[in-house]
């Protein structure tokens, strides 16, 4: 009896000694000294990572600077604050809860299965949405766990927002200066990772961006940036969205009538003033005209050109694409206060037609959410794939699984809810609504093993290309991804062509080549 007890023992201490050795370091050295990290599960997880100094005082309004090196080990075992926000929009939309917020915010955090400098796997930056207003890379909805558990190293990352990071006060931008701050942020964190990934085991040849809302908006932007050139390797573009970027004249305007919001004397406040403001205070300014969300302002060197100009150029980068949207993607209408029955209302003669083009009978209300998604999303995506797939290998998608617990009680799958299932989040989410299911759990399965599959191996479909056809300009080819996997052709074909021609008409999008 004491033998067995002594080999039960052994073995168990053998096992230890395995997993341990299995275990990814949990010290790391990166640009600025060497940082700690936590286990999770068979992973490491490093959070909190200074990617760039602080943006603070004379930084404020500024590229971003390199991190101060530091003595010593850097803990990096719990998120960093969020950048400057209000947290009830990030709650109430289902992004989590993200404080604490300060100014001193550029942060990511990383996930992997082997900080090896040797492993070289896939690496993927996720760029949260939020109408360039709010949410952040540390809440858990976007633990990037479930990917790198897969094999992927998973990087998520802050980026200033509002009038903190997108901004053009002529007392605080020379002519010919930065504006899109917020997107610089996200070019110094790409930056970061080529420099820093492989001691995570990344490989910074083979990086995947991705990012839903604005951050799918992000990644078209970085895809037409010449600052991002070479800075990774694929996109995934999730429910981006077609509304037109602000000139620099809108930009200084809305700077003039934030400074005013703030007290202070407008165009003419000074540089020093609007320093000395503090950060919150930028949250509480509202009304028509002070804010750019949730678009990004075009004549800097980080936009120089709208992004479906630079597509329709043929500029962009020429790399792997998926771009799609959700079934109900129309309900961010009602999340920024637009009410869907009175955008129909507003057709008025043009109602008849626009109502053609939708096969049953709706309400005005649904009519005006369906042609609010359509117009915003779906033929938004369908044009810059079409685009794109001239130059580079392209996938359109469109998610209509909506969860078991929350099905018969909303219209489709709402804006961002495709999230938990592309990220593998969904066990555990408090976002779906319900509980997850059996089948839920299987849903985000399939969907997050797509995306990996793209970014390890720059196709969704690696065994099966009829499985996922590559979308086109001959033949137009959408994977929905409901229930079961399916491919339609010609997905919405006439009401989308009907949209993209009216959304030439007014200067939006261009008609089909």
């Amino acid at each position: 009896m004491k033998r067995l007890a002594w080999c039960l023992a052994a073995a168990l201490a053998f096992a230890a000694t395995l997993a341990l050795a299995a275990a990814p370091p949990l010290e790391v050295s990166v640009e600025g000294g060497r940082i700690g990290g936590r286990p999770e599960g068979t992973l490491a997880t490093f959070q909190g990572i200074r990617y760039a100094a602080p943006p603070v005082g004379d930084l404020r309004w500024r590229a971003p600077q390199p991190v101060v090196p530091w003595q010593g080990i850097e803990p990096a075992r719990k998120p960093g604050a969020s950048c400057i926000q209000k947290p009830e929009m990030s709650i109430d939309n289902g992004g989590g809860d993200v404080r604490p917020i300060a100014e001193d915010c550029l942060f990511l955090n990383v996930w992997t299965p082997a900080s090896d400098p040797s492993a070289k796997r896939p690496v993927m930056v996720w760029i949260h949405g939020g109408s360039l207003l709010f949410g952040s890379g540390g809440t858990p909805i976007y633990s990037g766990a479930p990917l790198a558990t897969r094999g992927a190293v998973v990087v998520t990352i802050n980026y200033r927002m509002g009038a903190l990071g997108f901004f053009a006060h002529p007392s605080v931008v020379e002519p010919g200066g930065d504006v899109n701050f917020g997107l610089l942020d996200q070019i110094a964190a790409l930056h970061w990772v080529q420099r820093n990934i492989a001691a995570f085991g990344g490989d910074p040849a083979n990086v995947t961006i991705f990012g839903q809302s604005a951050g799918a908006e992000s990644v078209l932007a970085l895809f037409v940036s010449p600052l991002a050139k070479g800075l990774f390797q694929k996109g995934i573009a999730q429910s981006p969205y077609g509304i037109p970027s602000h000139t620099l004249v809108k930009a200084r305007a809305t700077a003039a009538n934030v400074a005013t919001g703030l007290k202070l004397n407008g165009a003419k406040a000074s540089a020093a003033e609007l320093r000395a403001v503090p950060a919150e205070a930028f949250t509480a300014v509202g009304g028509p005209g002070a804010s750019l969300s949730p678009s990004f302002v075009v004549g800097d060197r980080t936009l120089p050109q709208p992004i479906l100009a630079s597509f329709q150029k043929g500029t962009e980068a020429q790399v792997p694409l998926i771009i799609g949207s959700t079934s109900d993607d129309g309900s961010v209408a009602a999340a920024v206060g637009v009410d869907p029955a009175a955008l129909v209302k507003k057709l008025g003669a043009a109602r008849i037609a626009v109502k053609s083009l939708y096969p049953r009978e709706l309400t005005d209300a649904q009519l005006g959410r369906e042609t609010a998604r359509d117009v915003a999303f779906t033929a938004f995506a369908r044009r810059l794939a079409y685009l794109h797939s001239a130059r580079a290998p392209t996938w359109r998608c469109y998610h209509s699984y909506v969860g078991e617990g929350v099905r018969g009680g909303q219209p489709g799958v709402p804006h961002g809810a495709d999230i938990p299932y592309t990220m593998g989040t969904a066990a555990g989410c408090e976002c779906l609504g319900a509980p997850a299911t059996t089948q839920d759990l299987a849903a985000a399965q399939r969907a997050s093993q797509l995306w990996f599959d793209f970014a390890a191996s720059a196709t969704p479909v690696p065994r099966d290309a009829d499985a996922w056809p590559r979308d086109g300009r001959l033949i137009a080819h959408v994977l929905e991804f409901g229930e079961t996997d399916t491919v339609r052709t010609d997905f919405m074909r006439r009401r989308l062509n009907a949209f993209i021609g009216a959304l030439h008409v007014v200067g939006l999008l261009s008609p089909a080549e």
